[in-house]
């Protein structure tokens, strides 16, 4: 499924990736690991664990994304699991990247409303954004824009750039979020209860 962005001067995509898009995902990250700190990576990984990452998220079924324009990718975004242990099973991470001389077009809402669409559809409950660096006003007010709510501030937790970096947590509660089970977690007893 692909959506087009309603501005025809900044026309653009949102669609599932293809293989051929990883270069230009890469090249994007890469940018930001290595001149600034929303990323808390140092060095920016290979388009081999690139693909690797890219992968371990498909084979589990998580959302991502890209926006493209004329065959280039303008950013992309992904979900993926907010923590390792079991029972953060239905809490995800979002992640939204632009190329550097794409901002201010609209890709990361585009992209950022896709992906929580996606997360929503697939069952998941709770959407969490760990957003590096507190003077990232951009993403805190892309993440706002769209019904996050900040739920705190991690205080140099990072150091990157010669500097110490916060985090900022952001959260949007999805589907029931947290007012009723998830379907699969509940006694079969209850799944039969009327609502």
């Amino acid at each position: 499924m692909s959506r087009t962005a309603p501005s025809p001067a900044h026309a653009f995509q949102v669609r599932d990736p293809r293989p051929d898009d990883l270069p230009a995902i890469r090249d994007i990250y890469a940018h930001h690991v290595m001149r600034g700190v929303a990323t808390f990576e140092l060095d920016p990984p290979t388009l081999d664990e690139m693909r690797a990452r890219h992968r371990a998220l498909a084979e589990q079924g998580m959302p991502y994304l890209v926006a493209e324009s004329g065959g280039e990718i303008l950013g992309y975004c992904y979900a993926g699991p907010y923590r390792p242990r079991p029972a953060y099973r239905y809490t995800l991470e979002d992640s939204v990247y632009i190329r550097h001389d794409a901002a201010g077009r609209g890709i990361g809402r585009a992209l950022l409303a896709e992906l929580i669409a996606r997360s929503r559809a697939g069952g998941w409950r709770q959407l969490v954004a760990v957003i590096g660096d507190s003077a990232n006003t951009g993403s805190v007010a892309l993440h706002a824009a769209l019904g996050f709510e900040p739920t705190g501030t991690l205080r140099s937790v990072g150091y990157k750039h010669g500097r110490w970096v916060d985090t900022v947590i952001m959260q949007l509660p999805l589907g029931d979020g947290d007012s009723t089970p998830p379907l699969g977690d509940m006694h079969p007893a209850q799944r039969s209860a009327p609502l």
